[in-house]
Parts: structure tokens; sequence; C-alpha cells
């Protein structure tokens, strides 16, 4: 029996494979797509598919052509890459096996098609090169994103290379293949991302070779104008990706192909000249920030709703184009702290805030602007559609729309010159497209229908016959009776002879010369003419030529764009400021949003400010707190307060603010004064790393160490309840150092949330520099321990002096027998906190870093007696509680006691201490 692996299909098969290792092949045969061997087991596994054989030992998994999107998204979506190999040539004319070729390979960071990617969220591509040897060594990122083009390299340490891919929003990575296994410092990244890497020969990182594809590719002698050095560590990087891309969008035909076909062939011009970003210009942001303020994605549902974006991606002051979507979310995890720009762009945002019809008008045009930029790729990869050629020409006339509404406003003069620039080669091709295509386009050319009649003479004929063949047949029908005098004289149609004049026998003796025999019948003789067969001819390729030339006028319109690139790119990128900027300013306006004063100073000075998404679910009923940081103010502010009050809020609410002044965006409060920061950090919420065998607490530790490592004058800090994950006293210890770090002369502004009140002692200590808050709290009737509470969520000045956790917990649901067990277990400890800061046990004041002489020292004459409490809540600071054994040894006259009386008088007092010690009863 033959090998099946040896029919000319499977070898065809076996080519490709060979040509695309690493890659899942999707090998078109008739109506379905199939995947053999290994292939078809693996993907069976990871997305269901029925697993049978082609025939015995050659495992076999397919799936419908016309679903093949439907399974690229779940295969790009579990992180396969994947070869689509197409029938490039029509089975029925094929000689042998049919022609295929590999018309595009689809990664997880290469995806161009509209099908297969998300409106508001870049799909990026990043190379990673390192600068040297050692694991913890600098490396250099080219990331692309390869829809739209864009090009940027970045500079990167080992501490930073997570956060810049994860800002950068990369889906898939490329690293030199050094040997069998993944290098440790590139699985560390991998592993961080959960991202399978994708290893490349080592060569294309070669600084020659890269340099020399990428003046090849942007046609340049040198890459001074990038702002490239020659030795430039991108460079590497960058010509990976270049080669990763011509790699993955070109068409590849089967090597042994005898036939003659022509490819799409995919250019890659949309491509823009690299750019370095320099981080001196931007507000850093690390991937535990932006998770933990909830920018981009809620933690609980990974769903932009909820999140600080959300509130201006969707909804009916949303971004109208995805460009303004995707462009707003770069900005904000990537903020910006040029003060030029920034005002420039406070000052659209206030343009369109006081001129509603201007803001109204300049909306309605977005929405008539479709998503250009990825359009302009698609073009370039050759892979666009007829729907995308005509929404490119509706976006496209927009243009001098846009220019009439926004020409007069002066905030906008830089985005109107830049359409200006445009308009001369954008308008023609605009009108040409909507001139010529219909308004209803179909979503492939496999069976034409783009172009209107009127304009293309060949079309229209092709398109008449296609549609009018009948009446060509019937008229000559008519005139060759007429001419021969033959009455009854019919012309039809079979498939084995084609179109033939048929005469019955009578009528065949005439046999008139210009009819050629073809058939016999029994009672009928059937012809044909050189008339008829060249009408045949044109009948039945009507279609194939009528599509042919549609092809050629689709193909035609395609190069004119290509041409136009640059321009449609400029386009698409004052569009998408001109969406984001809208979207501002429509939140600006329903919220009452306010535009802060901007400094290089660091100061943080927020009047009556509001939390920006709870107050879209709140309205009214959110309560705005003030919040005052800086030089003239203490820069470290430590909250106090019981669970549920809105002491994390409060914080993350400072630090939101903070960050969409940084964007440009208006800020909820009556009036602000933010200082340009360089990052922003945050320690919040409790997580664990078990994958790294991490805990909660080291987890908190590690963030905490590189906060303290890496914030500065111009940084802004935020924690929550540090040191909670240990033994009290660990946690104190450690809460009060960081506080003490963060207290220092040259110190970040910080807002430090904690349950340690200890700490609050700081204010007296390091006067000017630590700053005590405390959420406000009501209770009713006081002083019962059963006394009702209320959260009035205000932060005001001063320490706490309750910690409610009876309450708090009362109010989560537990039941009451728990709660009064609890109220028992309570009233019997004997160490208590109580509410006089003079009682507080803190460490002496010669071990705090620059104290002042005269600083108070809490506790610092020793213990002294302190009436029992009174109630079962807990008061706040530490102290000591009376005791009868501690009497007796107070009284003991050690000097005057035998040994054996030593012994039972220390027996007796350590079974009081036990007596004590132990809870009541149940």
């Amino acid at each position: 029996m033959a090998d099946p692996r040896e029919t000319p299909a499977m070898q065809q098969y076996a080519r490709f494979k060979q040509k695309f290792p690493g890659c899942i092949l999707l090998f078109r045969m008739g109506d379905f797509y199939e995947m053999f061997d290994q292939d078809a087991v693996v993907v069976s596994k990871a997305i269901g598919l029925t697993l049978t054989q082609r025939s015995a030992g050659v495992p076999m998994a397919g799936m419908p052509y016309h679903q093949l999107e439907v399974y690229l998204r779940r295969l790009i979506r579990q992180g396969f890459r994947v070869a689509v190999a197409d029938q490039v040539q029509d089975p029925k004319e094929a000689k042998g096996i049919v022609a295929r070729a590999v018309t595009r390979v689809v990664t997880p960071g290469t995806l161009v098609d509209d099908t297969l990617l998300e409106n508001d969220a870049a799909v990026t591509l990043a190379a990673l090169c390192f600068t040297g040897e050692g694991d913890d060594s600098p490396a250099s990122l080219a990331v692309v994103e390869a829809s739209t083009g864009s090009l940027v390299f970045a500079d990167v340490t080992h501490d930073t290379i997570i956060d810049e891919l994860v800002r950068r929003g990369v889906s898939e990575v490329l690293y030199a293949d050094t040997g069998s296994s993944v290098p440790v410092r590139v699985k560390r990244v991998l592993n961080a991302l959960s991202l399978a890497g994708t290893p490349r020969p080592a060569w294309l990182f070669r600084m020659d070779d890269a340099r020399r594809a990428l003046l090849e590719h942007f046609g340049v002698s040198t890459l001074a104008g990038f702002g490239l050095r020659d030795d430039d560590p991108a460079i590497p990087a960058a010509g990976a990706v270049l080669d990763y891309l011509k790699q993955t969008q070109t068409a590849t035909l089967d090597e042994q192909s005898t036939v003659a076909i022509k490819l799409p062939r995919a250019t890659l011009s949309h491509l823009a000249p690299p750019r370095r970003e320099s981080p001196a210009d931007t507000l850093t942001i690390d991937a535990v920030s932006l998770r933990a303020l909830e920018i981009e994605r809620t933690m609980r549902s990974q769903s932009p709703e909820g999140s600080l974006l959300g509130l201006f991606l969707s909804g009916p002051g949303g971004c109208r184009t995805a460009m303004g979507k995707r462009l707003l979310r770069d900005w904000f995890v990537r903020p910006l702290r040029v003060l030029s720009t920034l005002q420039s762009r406070q000052a659209c945002v206030a343009a369109l805030v006081n001129e509603r019809r201007l803001a109204d008008d300049l909306r309605a045009q977005l929405s008539e602007v479709q998503d250009v930029a990825r359009i302009a790729g698609r073009v370039a990869v050759a892979r666009a559609t007829p729907r995308d050629l005509v929404a490119l020409g509706r976006s496209l006339a927009q243009l001098e729309k846009l220019l009439d509404t926004i020409g007069a406003t002066p905030a906008f003069q830089d985005a109107a010159t830049r359409l200006a620039a445009s308009r001369q080669a954008l308008s023609p091709l605009a009108s040409d497209i909507l001139a010529r295509c219909v308004d209803a386009p179909p979503a492939h050319l496999r069976e034409g229908g783009l172009f209107r009649p009127g304009f293309d003479a060949p079309l229209d004929e092709a398109k008449e016959l296609q549609s009018n063949s009948t009446q060509f047949l019937a008229r000559y029908q008519e005139e060759l009776a007429r001419d021969l005098n033959i009455p009854g004289l019919k012309v039809g149609y079979n498939k084995v002879f084609g179109y033939y004049i048929e005469l019955t026998a009578a009528q065949a003796r005439a046999n008139p010369a210009v009819l050629t025999r073809v058939q016999t019948l029994k009672n009928a003789e059937r012809y044909s003419t050189p008339a008829l067969r060249e009408l045949e001819s044109k009948i039945t390729g009507a279609q194939a030529r009528a599509i042919d030339r549609e092809r050629e006028l689709f193909d035609e319109l395609c190069t004119r764009a290509l041409a136009t690139l640059p321009a449609i790119t400029n386009f698409a990128g004052v569009v998408a400021e001109l969406d984001a900027l809208a979207a501002l300013a429509d939140r600006a306006v329903r919220r009452s949003w306010v535009r802060p004063d901007l400094t290089e100073d660091p100061v943080l000075d927020i009047h009556s400010g509001r939390h920006p998404v709870l107050e879209e679910l709140l309205a009214t009923e959110f309560v705005p707190n003030d919040a005052t940081l800086g030089d003239r103010e203490a820069r470290l502010a430590l909250i106090t307060g019981p669970n549920m009050a809105g002491k994390s809020t409060y914080i993350r609410q400072v630090a939101l603010i903070t960050l969409l002044a940084h964007v440009g965006s208006f800020v909820p409060a009556d009036r602000a004064t933010i200082g340009l920061c360089d990052r922003i950090f945050t320690r919040i919420g409790a997580d664990d790393a078990l994958h790294a065998g991490q805990s909660t607490f080291m987890v908190e530790m590690t963030e905490t160490a590189n906060i303290l490592h890496h914030a500065g004058p111009r940084s802004l800090v935020v924690l929550d309840e540090i040191g909670r994950g240990t033994s009290t006293l660990d946690g104190l210890s450690l809460a009060w150092a960081i506080a003490e770090h963060l207290a220092a002369p040259n110190a970040p502004r910080a807002l430090f949330a904690t349950h340690y009140h200890e700490l609050t002692s700081l204010e007296e200590r390091l006067p000017g520099r630590v700053r005590n808050l405390h959420v406000e709290v009501r209770e009713w009737p006081t002083g019962d321990p059963h006394a009702q509470i209320v959260f009035l969520h205000r932060i005001l000045p001063g320490r706490t002096d309750r910690s409610y956790g009876i309450h708090v917990a009362r109010l989560a649901g537990l039941p009451l027998p728990v709660v009064e067990r609890a109220r028992e277990v309570l009233a019997s400890l004997a160490v208590s906190h109580s509410a006089g800061p003079e009682t507080t046990c803190v460490p002496d004041a010669s071990n705090v870093p620059d104290a002042p002489s005269n600083a108070a020292v809490p506790g610092a004459s020793g213990r002294r007696k302190r009436p029992a409490l009174e109630t079962t809540q807990l008061p706040l600071f530490t102290t000591y509680l009376e005791h009868p054994a501690v009497d007796q040894l107070r009284e003991l006259k050690i000097e005057s006691l035998t040994p054996l009386q030593a012994f039972d008088t220390l027996r007796r007092l350590k079974d009081a201490a036990d007596a004590a010690e132990s809870p009541p009863s149940t």
C-alpha cells in the first residue's frame, strides 16, 4: 500500500511545513482547510476540533473554508502562529496538483485583517535585543504595529523591560535563537507577560545585516535622519522586526509550482520611519500601577467597562473612531510631562467645552470616518477589501468638512495646517473612489459588484453580456431566421457543444452555406456559425472578464492609495487626535470638570476632588475631598480610618486626577494645581505570584522595594496598608521605616493609607514633613458598644480615634453570634489601645532620621498605670492594663526571699498570668 504522505498533495503540504516552521499550517483542500499529523492533534485539543484520519496513521482535522476567520481568532487567542495555504488555481484548470500558495502568516503580533482585530486596542510586535551578556543587562526594543505601520524604538533596563512591553500592548516577542532552550533573561520576560516568544535566527540580529535591511527598505543612505547612529543598539531589533513582517505579510507560492500565478504583492510601504521616544517626555506608570489604578480594565472583570479609560471609549460621550480610542489608550498608559504640549491639549479641550456647537459639528463629522490607519495598512500589504476601499473614500471625503469646522478656532490651528497639507493628495482620490464604487460594496471581489456602470466601457460590455445574454441570443436568432428565411430556426445550448442552431430535417435539406454542422439528431440537425461562436465566447467569458476587469480597476485605485500613504497616515493621525480631545471635552462638560493649573514645581493642590469613575456611578452622592502635598506642605500624608470608610478610594482618586492632568484632560475637582510628575507608583491590594514562588507579602515587599529605589522628588507614591501580610510587630516596624524614608528630604509626594495608627506620631516627630489625615465617622448612641456607625467619607486633618473593626464586620454580614463572641474576646484581651498619643509605643526619637532635637517622644518616660478600658471597642494606641500579678511583682522584696520562697512566688505569678490570658469560656 502506498504511503499516504507520498501523494503529490501531501508532498506539497510537507514543503510548506518546512518553509514555515513553528506554524500551524491550514491547507486548503476543496471546501475545507485541513491540518495533518501533529498540527491536527495539537489544534484539535486546543480549540475542540474533531480529530480524524486521512488514512491509517495520518491524523487529520479540518474546518469549513467559510469559517476560516472564526477559527483563526480562536487559534490566535491560544497563542498559535498560523500559515494559510490557499488554492490559487481553479481545480478545473489544474493539470495534476492544484497550485497553492501560503497567502498569509497570521501571528499574535502581526494581525492586519479587520476580522481579527479589536477596534480600541493596538496589536503590536516587539523584537528584544540585549546589549550585554549578563542576565540583568539592558536591552533595546523595536515595537511595530503591523496594522498601522507605527515603528518605535525604546531603550530599557532589566527592571523596566516588562513595564514597557505592557504599556505598548505587545502580543508577541521576537528574540535571537541561541540554542535549544530559551535564554533565562528572555524566559523571565515571557513568563511575566504570559507570552510564547518567537525565536528567530541569530544572524537576523546582526548589526550589519539589520542596518542594510533598514537602509534598503526605507530607501536611504544613512539612518542618521531617523536619529540613529550607525552602531545604535536598536538597529538589530528593528532589522529582525522588518524581516519578520516581510515573511508574514508576503504570499509564498509552492516552489515546485509550474503554473504562472500572479500573487498579491505586499509592499510594507505603510511602515513609518522609526522614531525613538525619550522617557524624559513621559510620566512613567509601571505595569503594577496600571493594574492597581484600573486604568485600562478592572481587576475583577478584566473589562474596560468600569475602568478610567472606559469612561472615554463608549457611550454618548465616547470616542467616535477606532483611531481615537487607540490614541487615547496610548495617552493614558504613557502620559506626557511636556508642559507646552499638555497646555496645547488643554486649550483644545477648553475650546470644545466652551463652544458646544463646534464640538457637536466635529463629533458628527468624526462619526463618518472609518479606521483609515488600518485600512491604509491593509492596502500596503495587499489585504484590502472592496469595503475597505469605499470606507477609505468616505472617510477622506470628510477632510474638507473637518477643515471648515476647526479652521477658524485658534486652538486647532496646528491640526488645521496638517489637514490642509494632505488636501491636494487626498481629495481627488476620495472623489474618484466615491464616483466609481457603489454605495453598498460586496465583502470581496469573487463575484464582482463593486463598480458603478457608466465609467468603464469594457466592464459595462461584460456586465451587459452577463446580465442580458438571453436577449442577445433572441436577437441573433431573429436576425438569422430572417436572413436565411427559415422561420422555425432555434438557438439553444448544452454543456457538450455549447450554443448551437437547430433545424428540422426538412429545413436542413436546404443546408445554407453559412452553417457548419456540429451534431446530427434523429429528426434534426445542429449547426454553428462564426458569429455564434464569437457571441458564445463573449457570453460564457463575460463573468470572468467582468471580475478580472473589476480586479484591475480595484488594483488601480489601491495603487493610487499607496502613492498617497503618507498623506493618509497624516490624516489618520489628525483625526485620532481630534477624536481623543473631543472625548475629553465631552466628559468635562458632562461632569463639570475643570482645567487644572500645571506647573513644574513638585506640588499637588486639589480642592473638592472626586474619583472620576465612582463619580459616574454615584453622581451627586459622591463626597468630594481636598488633597494638598508639596514643598510648602508636608510631602507625606498618612491616612487612617476603618475599612470601607474611603481611604483607598481617596488615594486612588488623587493618583487618577494627577494622571488625567498629564493626559491634557480637565479633572474632576473644583480647582486643582498639579505639579508635573516623572512617575506614579502604587502599592495597592493583595496579590501573590505563586508561579514565581512569591507569597502575598513577598510581592508586597518587592513592589515596595521598587518604589523606594526609584521614586524621586517629582514622583507621586500611593501606598495602601503596607505591612499587613506579616506579624503585627514586623508589619508595623516595616511600615514605620518606609514612612520615615518617604518623609526624608527630597522625598516624593506620597499618600500612605494605614491601619497602623502608631505611625501618626510621625507628624510630631517630623513636623512639616508628615501630615495626618483621617476619614470622618459618626456613631450613635456614642459610647454604646452596639452603636450604629455611618462613614461620612470626608477626609479631615488629624488622626483617627477608633478602629471600628467589629462594626465593619457586622456591616459585612458576619453572623451575629460570631460578632458577639468577638466582642467578648476583645473585652478579655490584656493588651489594648489607648486614644491618647502620649501612650503610643514608638521607636526612640534618636533613631528617627533627621528628627528635631526637641521632638516629643510619646511613651519615652516608660509605662504608666492605666485604668481598665470600659468599652469593648478598641482604642487605637498601644497601652498596658493593670494586672494583680504586676502589683504583686512590684511589692516583692527580692533581697529577703530564700531560693525556695522565690521559686514558690514565681510559680504563683505564672499561674495568675496564665489564668488572665485564657479567653472567657463559651
